[in-house]
């Protein structure tokens, strides 16, 4: 499921869109390779009856859709979506959660990540907004300091754009003077 354009503005952007790392696929595709390899050695190897495979092999699959396609779309329906204008993030698959931070109401944006996710290159992207929610955390977030440089371009665009300044004062001296 993509991202829906939809909760655009008109005029809003987006300049990053990304999902939950690959490494949050990992375990699920270990799994389904184990899954696969155990009912393909269980006909292989063992003189087992075609019913008893095929029982197996059910159980197989009902393990792989748990472990496995489960994961996945969950994985495929995170995202965390960087515009202009805001943070959208928005996650689950029959029920939805969501939470949009303008660029105007953030504070502070950190990052960390162990030895492990900086290998991977993937972390934690902390961003501290205004308001009685506070901090929002985006975990296993892909290249969390390019993310990070990113989002502080952003709000310091959108602290420019919203401020009153000398180019500002000079226009509208210009404009005061041509009436």
């Amino acid at each position: 499921m993509g991202f829906p354009e939809s909760v655009l503005t008109k005029d809003e952007q987006v300049v990053l869109h990304l999902h939950p790392h690959w490494k949050a696929l990992f375990l699920p595709v270990v799994w389904a390779v184990l899954a696969v390899a155990a009912v393909a050695a269980a006909a292989i190897f063992t003189s087992w009856n075609a019913i008893v495979l095929l029982i197996l092999a059910g159980v197989a699959l009902v393990v792989l859709l748990v472990v496995t396609v489960w994961p996945w779309i969950k994985w495929k329906t995170t995202h965390y979506v960087f515009t202009n204008e805001r943070v959208i993030m928005r996650s689950g698959v029959f029920s939805r959660s969501g939470r949009d931070i303008p660029l105007g109401r953030i504070n502070d944006v950190s990052f960390s990540h162990s030895l492990f996710e900086r290998m991977l290159g993937c972390g934690t992207l902390t961003i501290e907004s205004a308001g009685e929610r506070g901090q929002v955390q985006l975990t296993d977030l892909p290249h969390v300091e390019k993310t990070q440089s990113t989002l502080y371009e952003l709000v310091d665009a959108d602290r420019q754009k919203h401020t009153f300044g000398d180019d500002d004062r000079e226009a509208l001296v210009k404009e005061i003077k041509h009436d």
